[in-house]
């Protein structure tokens, strides 16, 4: 499954870079972006599974930027 969400208030490029990084390490996650320019996240990864890893990608968006938030 292939879906994309809005970020609010990703503050800088590398800090997207980071997220990304970090999300495609979790498993099941077939492919990620994160583009800052957009503000947009676009995740795809294993349908059976997806909003588990889309609730574990979310903690590691906190992590990165507390102050960013995945609009579902």
């Amino acid at each position: 499954m292939k879906k994309k969400f809005k970020l609010d208030e990703v503050d800088c490029a590398n800090c997207a870079a980071k997220m990304e990084d970090a999300i495609r390490k979790i498993d099941g996650v077939k492919e990620v972006s994160v583009n800052f320019m957009t503000q947009k996240m676009t995740l795809e990864a294993e349908d059976d599974s997806f909003e588990a890893i889309l609730d574990e990608a979310c903690k590691v968006i906190a992590k990165v930027e507390p102050d960013c938030e995945v609009i579902r």
